[in-house]
């Protein structure tokens, strides 16, 4: 994980961000979790300890995490955008059974921003690389 509570936090009150108790817990469960998880999830992994938050809010500070560089959006197609607090430059392989999503990096890839940049003369912003398949999980259940 490429960020600490400690230190996104730190970031927040640079940023002039209040801290709610909401906005903490939001905030902790998505840089300890590995499942890239969606709103509607992160929503219903808290409604028990905060039963008055509601989707809104959730979604609400996904966007102020969104905008102080904590936490980047996922959309792959209709499904729902789903959030990862890793920051770090890494890809996502997801599975087409299930919709798990598991991070990986690829040395090599890294660095083709700076070779599209050069060779096209663009102000490059980012670049995708997405990768389908078949979990074990969802292979082993098919395989029965």
């Amino acid at each position: 994980m490429s960020i600490q509570l400690s230190e996104a936090l730190d970031k927040l009150k640079n940023n002039g961000v209040r801290m709610t108790p909401q906005r903490h817990a939001i905030l902790s469960y998505l840089l300890h979790s590995l499942n890239h998880p969606t709103a509607d999830e992160i929503y219903k992994a808290l409604e028990s300890k905060f039963p008055n938050m509601s989707v809104a809010t959730v979604y609400n500070n996904l966007k102020v995490f969104m905008e102080t560089g904590l936490v980047r959006e996922l959309t792959y197609g209709d499904s729902s955008s789903r959030f990862d607090a890793d920051m770090s430059e890494h890809y996502h392989a997801t599975c087409v059974g299930c919709g798990k999503i598991v991070d990986f990096e690829i040395p090599a890839f890294m660095d083709a921003e700076m070779a599209a940049s050069k060779l096209t003369n663009f102000n490059v912003h980012g670049h995708r690389f997405e990768v389908y398949g078949t979990c074990p999980d969802c292979t082993k259940t098919r395989m029965h």
